[in-house]
């Protein structure tokens, strides 16, 4: 991708199909390579959020005509200090396919994911169809069928992770694979506002947060992306998982690394990478 090539454009990046279709070509095709790319947000002046979801969506219709299947959302930026970090009020969210989908026994292939990183999260199993406006923290603790601790294995096709908002929205959030426990626990066994987490890698505690840590309450989260996506015209759909966002900063990932999130009453997940 040139910079100069927005300039084909006789229009605003917001009305130039052109521009969006080069964006998403751009992610897939670094993913298909693993060679990662200049950050769009510097490529293309005046790249909006709006934009961004157009071009991630592209890429979504794209999965789905090779194959993919849709099981779910994630939520991410959900802390205060990533969302002031990036200069954003809100959260943001991306696709969950089949294919991005491992067992905790499955040993994670290290070197498919452009520069890995792991986040500990809670998962929601949806037990019924969910759409916004107005949906509250109350409306997701009634209609999730489950909640599991969750790993994310983020991703991204931008160089260095040099990114913006705008940046990860269009890389389907960097997410590229997640990797449930084997508890499935219903959403009122422990508060999730206070439910204590242990992060650790190869044995020795990374890190420990509480549910909080998730923009207060991790339905929160939840309640936040069916609003988001009503807005859309489009709902989270029974049985659909959704990452509600990590409760710390996000670890790198080194051959051989095994990492284990436990969280109290829930349970525990684990997330094994491949040596190579």
């Amino acid at each position: 991708m040139q910079e100069a090539t927005i300039k084909q454009c006789d229009t605003t990046i917001q009305q130039c199909d052109t521009t969006i279709q080069q964006c998403a070509d751009a992610l897939r095709q670094a993913e298909a390579a693993r060679k990662a790319i200049a950050p769009l947000t510097t490529v293309y002046a005046g790249l909006t959020q709006s934009d961004a979801y157009q071009i991630q969506m592209v890429n979504v219709q794209a999965r789905l005509a090779a194959g993919a299947h849709i099981v779910g959302k994630k939520v991410g930026l959900t802390s205060r200090a990533m969302q002031q970090f990036l200069g954003v009020s809100e959260p943001d969210f991306g696709h969950l396919f089949d294919d991005m989908l491992f067992d905790q026994e499955q040993v994670l292939p290290r070197t498919s994911f452009l520069q890995p990183k792991v986040e500990a999260e809670l998962a929601f199993i949806m037990g019924e169809t969910l759409t916004g406006p107005g949906v509250t923290a109350a409306d997701v603790l009634r209609t999730a069928a489950a909640v599991v601790p969750a790993f994310e294995i983020i991703a991204s096709r931008i160089a260095d992770w040099k990114i913006k908002i705008e940046d990860t929205i269009a890389d389907n959030g960097s997410s590229a694979a997640l990797v449930l426990g084997s508890r499935l626990m219903p959403v009122d066994a422990v508060d999730l506002k206070y439910v204590g987490m242990v992060l650790e890698k190869n044995g020795q505690i990374l890190d420990t947060a509480a549910g909080a840590a998730v923009l207060g309450h991790p339905a929160l989260a939840v309640a936040w992306l069916a609003n988001k996506l009503g807005s859309m015209g489009i709902g989270l759909g029974k049985g659909e998982i959704v990452l509600a966002g990590s409760l710390t900063k996000a670890f790198e990932v080194a051959p051989g690394d095994i990492f284990t999130a436990t969280f109290g009453g829930l349970g525990s997940v684990k997330a094994v990478f491949s040596n190579d």
